[in-house]
């Protein structure tokens, strides 16, 4: 089993039906990027079909698993995990934009990039995790172990939903369907992931800024790149839900960056368990209540 990452740059491309199949002016921008700054690298670009062939006789065991996600982009979050497993390499999203060759990174077995600090109440209290990882972009070798254990947790969040359902602690039950996807198959699980298995975290390489908690070095790829997050997945839910979101998030932000601020600038793995956080249960029976008011004039 080859245990560094190959010189390869996965993307996937696969609209919405009825949207056009031609790559926006962002996404050939990114493609360019990419293949400019590595004229050695084998490049990839999965579309529709591409994707669906790829399952079907890479992993056939795991169709009925794709099918079962209730989110279009839980299954291409899904995806991405399964053709880094079996191919290697680095996949990163179409509204990457990267400043230099990843190169350097070709000698880890798996590379992952701090996201930001997290929201998700399971990660710290469970786990002391008050930060998390990226899915925009990430790099692995052929079948390395801890892509494998992410994917058997994106399988078991479908299989299994009181386990997946741990990942919702605190939040509040209007706006569920909101965070849905990052907390299952997104970063949140990919950090879950990290946090429950510590024998197969000593081998995955984090790209951590200086200072964690310095919001202006969030989503980026390291030193080598920066996410855009033009994804529009959340455009899917009404505008209420994603107002009645964004009030939550923008109030657990501010009352947890508090908490992580005085943990200091620098995070590592091992990672060391601390005090849970509690439930916000003001900041929720408001949010609950205005969903109410919300419902009753529709």
């Amino acid at each position: 089993m080859q245990d560094k990452i190959p010189s390869r740059i996965i993307h996937v491309y696969s609209p919405p039906a009825g949207q056009s199949k031609e790559l926006s002016l962002l996404h050939k921008a990114a493609l360019a990027n990419a293949r400019a700054l590595h004229p050695n690298f084998e490049h990839v670009l999965f579309g529709s079909d591409e994707m669906e062939e790829f399952v079907r006789k890479e992993f056939p065991e795991f169709r009925a698993a794709m099918a079962s996600f209730p989110r279009r982009i839980q299954r291409f979050d899904f995806f991405r995990y399964l053709a880094v497993y079996r191919l290697g390499g680095f996949y990163f999203d179409l509204d990457v934009l990267l400043a230099r060759s990843i190169s350097p990174l070709l000698n880890h077995a798996c590379v992952l990039s701090f996201e930001e600090l997290t929201l998700n109440q399971f990660l710290r209290g469970s786990y002391g995790m008050d930060w998390e990882v990226a899915n925009y972009g990430f790099g692995a070798a052929p079948q390395n172990a801890f892509i494998g254990a992410l994917i058997e947790n994106c399988v078991r969040f479908v299989t299994e939903p009181s386990w997946g359902d741990k990942m919702m602690q605190g939040v509040p039950r209007p706006i569920r369907d909101v965070v849905l996807v990052p907390f299952t198959t997104g970063p949140g699980m990919v950090s879950r992931t990290l946090a429950e298995n510590p024998h197969l975290a000593k081998d995955v390489t984090i790209l951590f800024p200086e200072d964690v908690c310095n919001e202006h070095t969030w989503h980026q790829f390291g030193n080598f790149g920066i996410h855009l997050q033009q994804g529009v997945w959340r455009s899917n839910h009404g505008y209420a839900r994603r107002r009645l979101a964004n009030l939550w998030e923008s109030w657990m932000r501010w009352r947890l960056h508090r908490e992580s601020r005085a943990r200091g600038k620098s995070r590592s793995l091992p990672l060391t368990r601390a005090v849970g956080v509690q439930k916000p249960q003001v900041i929720t029976e408001m949010l609950e209540a205005q969903s109410r008011v919300v419902h009753s004039r529709g």
